[in-house]
C-alpha cells in the first residue's frame, strides 16, 4: 500500500512537469526536480522518506553506467587513457581546490571544513550529463569522449575524496576504519575481480541462455550484473556505478551486447527519473529560504568557476576555444555524489548538518540550472559555419557531365561515370563536405548549383548531362523548365527525395527521375524473399509486377496531382485478402 500510495503521486507529478518541460524546451531533467520539489514534504507533502528513495533510485546511475560500458571496449578505453588519468585528475584536482577556497573565503570555515565542502564539489552530474550527450548523438564523439573522461575519472576520485575526509575526521569512531592505501587496495582487487567475473563467469552465463533462446532471463541476467557488481564495491565503500561501469566495459565486445542494452534501458529510464525525483524532495527549501542571496551566490560560482576552469584545462588539451567552453558548460553544475561526501564529512564532525543542507541545496540549484545555461550559451558553444573564403567557384573545363551535390547519393554518381571515363565537374553547398572530398583526391567547387548563371560558368552549356543529385525537394517543373531552355543540349536527371517530389516535377523537361530509396528498397525485399525460400522466377515476377503498378500508380498521380489516385494498385494486405476470397469463391 505504501508503495502504490507513493506511486501514484511521484508518477503523475513526473508526468506533468516533465511533458510541460519539455514543452518548453527546458530538458527532463529539471521537470524531475520541480517535480519532486513539489510532491515532497516541503510543499505538497504528499511523499516522504526521500533518503529511502534516492537509495533506490542510485541503482539508475549504476545501470546508466553499465549501458555506457557497453559502449567503451577496453581498447577504447586505453585510448582514451590520457584524457582519463591527464584531464580528468586535473579537472578533480584544480576545480576540487578553487572551489574549497571560494568556500573558505565565503564562509570562513576551517580549512579541513573548506576542503571537505569544496573537493566534491568539482564533481559533475552523471546521471545528467551523460543523457545530454546521448540524447545530442555526441557519445561516440571526440567532444563526448573528453566529457565521459572526465565523468569517469571523478567517479574513479569517489574513493581518494572519501580517503581525504577519513583523515581530516573528528569523529573518534572513524578512527578504526581502514587507512587510504588499503582502499586503494580494495578497489584494485574488486576491478581485477570484476574483470575475470566478467569473462569467466558473465559471458559463459550469456552463451548458455542464448543457446536456451530464453530471452527473458536476459532480462534477469543482465540486472543481475549491474546489481552484483554494484554491490561489491558498495560493500568495500567504494563507487556502486564504477562497479556497474566496468562490468558493462567486460561486455562491451560480447555478442549479447545489443540484447543487453534493449533489455537494461527501460529500468535505467525509470530510476534515473525517480533519483531526480529523489532529488527533488530532498531539496532543503527552508535552507534557501533562510539564506537565498548565499545559496543563489554560492551556485553562481560554482557554475562560474567550473566553466572557466574546465575550459582553460580543455584548451591545455588541444581543444578548440568554442569546444572548451561547450565543455566547461556541460560540466558546470555539481554532482550527485556531492551528496554522499557531504554526509561523510558530516559524520566526520568536519560540518554541521545545517551546513551541509545548504551545500546540497547548492549541488541541486546548479543541476537545475543547467537547461538554462546551455539555452543561454547555444550560440556561444555552437562551432561558426565553415567559410566557402579560398574555395574554387566552378569553371568551364570541357566536362560531359556536371553533377550537383556530392552527398552519399551524388558520390555514387559521380565515380560510376568516372569510372566509365567520362569527365565530371561536381558543384556543391557544404563546405566541410568539399574539404573533405579533397582529402580523397576528388576536386568539388563551390556554388549553388541551380543557379543557371553557376551553370553556365561551370560549362553545363556545353556538358551532355546535368545530374541533380542533391538532397531536399527544391527542384519544381518551372524551375527544371527554365534549366531546360538554358542548357537544350544537356540530358537532365534529377534525384527525387519521394514519390511527392516527382509528382511536384509532371510535365517536366527531363530524362528522368530517381527516388533515392527505390532501388535499395527493392533489393532488400529480394534477398529477403530469398532468405525465406522464394523461387528466383517468383522473385522476379513479383519484381515485375510491382515495378508495373508503381509505375501506373505514378502516373495517374502526376496527371491527377492526387497522392492517393490509384492506391488500389497497391500491394497491401486488403488487397490480398480480397484476392483470397476471390479464389476460393472461384474454387
Amino acid at each position: 500500500m505504501s508503495l502504490l500510495h507513493d506511486g501514484a503521486p511521484l508518477l503523475g507529478f513526473a508526468l506533468v512537469f516533465v511533458l510541460l518541460f519539455r514543452r518548453l524546451g527546458l530538458g527532463a531533467t529539471l521537470g524531475f526536480l520541480v517535480a519532486g520539489a513539489v510532491v515532497g514534504p516541503q510543499v505538497l507533502g504528499l511523499v516522504g522518506d526521500a533518503e529511502a528513495k534516492m537509495g533506490i533510485a542510485e541503482l539508475g546511475i549504476a545501470l546508466l553506467l553499465f549501458l555506457v560500458g557497453l559502449e567503451l571496449s577496453p581498447s577504447r578505453l586505453w585510448r582514451m587513457r590520457r584524457d582519463i588519468f591527464g584531464l580528468g585528475l586535473l579537472q578533480v584536482t584544480v576545480c576540487g581546490l578553487v572551489l574549497a577556497g571560494i568556500v573558505w573565503i565565503a564562509t570562513r570555515f576551517s580549512p579541513g571544513a573548506a576542503l571537505a565542502l569544496g573537493l566534491p564539489l568539482a564533481l559533475s552530474s552523471t546521471a545528467q550529463v551523460l543523457p545530454l550527450l546521448q540524447s545530442a548523438g555526441r557519445m561516440r564523439t571526440e567532444f563526448g569522449e573528453r566529457a565521459f573522461a572526465i565523468l569517469l575519472f571523478q567517479d574513479l576520485s569517489i574513493v581518494p575524496l572519501i580517503t581525504i575526509v577519513a583523515a581530516m575526521s573528528r569523529n573518534p569512531a572513524d578512527q578504526g576504519g581502514p587507512p587510504g592505501w588499503q582502499l586503494g587496495l580494495y578497489t584494485v582487487a574488486a576491478i581485477v575481480g570484476l574483470v575475470l567475473a566478467g569473462r569467466f563467469l558473465l559471458r559463459p552465463l550469456f552463451r548458455l541462455i542464448g543457446n536456451l533462446g530464453e530471452r527473458e532471463m536476459f532480462v534477469f541476467a543482465g540486472l543481475f550484473a549491474v546489481i552484483a557488481s554494484a554491490a561489491l564495491m558498495e560493500s568495500l565503500g567504494l563507487s556502486a556505478a564504477l562497479g556497474a561501469f566496468i562490468a558493462g566495459v567486460m561486455l562491451a565486445d560480447s555478442p549479447y551486447r545489443h540484447e543487453l542494452e534493449a533489455d537494461v534501458e527501460p529500468f535505467r529510464a525509470i530510476l534515473l527519473g525517480l533519483f531526480f525525483l529523489a532529488v527533488g524532495m530532498a531539496l532543503d527549501l527552508h535552507a534557501i529560504a533562510e539564506r537565498p542571496f548565499f545559496v543563489m551566490g554560492m551556485a553562481l560560482a560554482l557554475i562560474a568557476a567550473k566553466a572557466a576552469l574546465i575550459m582553460v584545462l580543455g584548451m591545455v588539451f588541444g581543444m578548440k576555444t568554442r569546444q572548451a567552453f561547450a565543455l566547461g558548460v556541460l560540466l558546470s553544475q555539481g554532482g550527485e555524489f556531492g551528496f554522499v561526501l557531504f554526509a561523510q564529512a558530516q559524520r566526520a564532525l568536519l560540518v554541521d548538518p545545517e551546513a551541509a543542507s545548504v551545500f546540497g541545496a547548492i549541488v541541486t540549484l546548479s543541476m537545475a540550472t543547467t537547461p538554462f545555461v546551455m539555452m543561454a550559451t547555444k550560440r556561444l558553444r555552437a562551432e561558426p559555419a565553415p567559410s566557402s573564403e579560398g574555395l574554387d567557384a566552378p569553371r568551364q573545363d570541357g566536362s560531359n557531365a556536371v553533377v550537383v551535390g556530392y552527398g552519399r547519393f551524388g558520390q555514387t554518381v559521380a565515380q560510376m561515370l568516372i569510372g566509365q571515363g567520362i569527365s565530371v565537374t561536381i558543384i556543391d553547398t557544404d563546405v566541410e563536405m568539399i574539404q573533405t572530398a579533397g582529402n580523397f583526391g576528388m576536386k568539388v567547387y563551390y556554388g549553388d548549383g541551380t543557379r543557371i548563371d553557376l551553370l553556365r560558368q561551370a560549362g553545363a552549356a556545353d556538358a551532355e548531362l546535368l545530374l541533380f543529385c542533391q538532397d531536399g525537394d527544391g527542384l519544381d517543373t518551372e524551375k527544371l523548365e527554365g534549366l531546360h531552355h538554358a542548357f537544350p543540349e544537356a540530358t537532365i536527371f534529377v534525384r527525387a527525395y519521394d514519390r511527392r517530389s516527382v509528382m511536384k516535377m509532371k510535365g517536366a523537361p527531363i530524362a528522368g527521375a530517381v527516388r533515392e530509396v527505390l532501388e535499395s528498397a527493392i533489393v532488400m525485399a529480394r534477398r529477403a524473399m530469398q532468405a525465406v525460400g522464394v523461387d528466383g522466377a517468383e522473385i522476379e515476377k513479383t519484381e515485375g509486377e510491382y515495378r508495373r503498378r508503381d509505375y501506373e500508380r505514378l502516373k495517374v498521380q502526376r496527371e491527377t496531382g492526387d497522392l492517393y489516385a490509384a492506391r488500389d494498385s497497391m500491394f497491401s494486405q486488403a488487397g490480398q485478402a480480397a484476392a483470397m476470397q476471390t479464389d476460393l469463391e472461384h474454387k
